[in-house]
């Protein structure tokens, strides 16, 4: 059972992807997982303006959904996958549990 405080982590996390922008941004960055790519690449990739795009990356960030290292000038982001791991078996962690077809381990173990 989840506590109080992930409920709220997961509430902000899926709040972050609710902007169309930074849904499109993960599921850029989980396509070119685990490099991931610099902010110009997402930028082009996306047609998201620079000073739109970092204040889109800047959210996931903060919400723990991206990660964020730093190649000379560029800036490389990568899609924290251990997160939206958690995120997912939070929301499969009751499925199924009352009529048990369903394992939940078989819906996040991918």
């Amino acid at each position: 059972m989840p506590n109080d405080a992930d409920v709220v982590r997961f509430a902000d996390m899926l709040a972050a992807m609710g902007a169309e922008p930074r849904l499109r941004i993960v599921r850029l960055l989980l396509s070119a997982h685990p490099e991931g790519l610099v902010v110009g690449e997402i930028g082009e990739s996306l047609g998201i303006a620079p000073s739109t795009l970092s204040h889109h990356l800047e959210k996931l960030k903060t919400e723990g959904l991206v990660k964020v290292s730093r190649e000379g000038t560029f800036l490389r982001y990568t899609a924290d996958s251990v997160a939206l791991g958690e995120l997912l078996a939070f929301l499969y962690a009751e499925c199924c549990t009352r009529t048990k077809v369903v394992r939940p381990e078989d819906i996040t173990c991918c």
